[in-house]
């Protein structure tokens, strides 16, 4: 089960969202040091202690992010980063 779990609306045509969610996901690399991969429309991210999906859907993109014991005391700050995130880059 996620720690943390953020849904986008969008009204992006679907290769648009792509490149949006690749956006959330590049930030993510370079601030976490995460691996990422595109699977389907599913990104997936990880690294040691964190680990989750960006999945790309029709009027939406939903993030799931599991944390390691050791990092779930960051999980509140990491969630209102990334659903800021999420938020500007998720825009027609």
């Amino acid at each position: 089960m996620a720690d943390i779990s953020i849904t986008q609306q969008h009204t992006l045509p679907h290769d648009q969202a792509r490149v949006a969610a690749q956006k959330v996901a590049d930030q993510m690399a370079s601030e976490y040091d995460l691996s990422i991969a595109w699977e389907g429309d599913i990104l997936t991210f990880k690294r040691s202690g964190i680990d989750g999906t960006l999945a790309v859907q029709p009027g939406q993109a939903v993030l799931d992010i599991t944390l390691s014991f050791m990092l779930k005391g960051f999980a509140a700050l990491i969630e209102e980063k990334m659903s800021r995130n999420m938020a500007q880059v998720f825009v027609a």
